[in-house]
């Protein structure tokens, strides 16, 4: 394989605390957890790509680097954020049968 063809994607980029955010700051914490996805060899990259899509609203060009990242890494965190919205995201993942899990920050 090509090196050079492989994609990073990391979606826990670090978030400046502010007096604001502090004033507001609980356990669940704005990209405190992440759904990561793992590779399985049941799902096509069209199945893959379409559920990160409907589960995360992200473009079709993340949706295909998170996929790609999968496929060649055997995970991808496909999304970071509140514990809330991540069990939404692997749930809507989930509904055909992806592997997920979420993780704390």
């Amino acid at each position: 394989m090509n090196s050079s063809l492989q994609i990073r994607w990391n979606a826990s980029l670090p978030v400046p605390v502010t007096k604001e955010s502090e004033k507001s700051s609980t356990t669940d914490t704005l990209d405190a957890y992440r759904v990561v996805l793992f590779n399985d060899e049941e799902h096509s990259f069209d199945e893959v790509i379409e559920q990160i899509i409907k589960a995360t609203q992200c473009s079709r060009q993340k949706a295909e680097r998170c996929t790609w990242e999968v496929h060649t890494r055997g995970r991808s965190i496909v999304y970071s954020g509140q514990m809330s919205a991540c069990l939404k995201v692997s749930a809507i993942l989930e509904e055909i049968a992806l592997k997920t899990e979420i993780q704390t920050g």
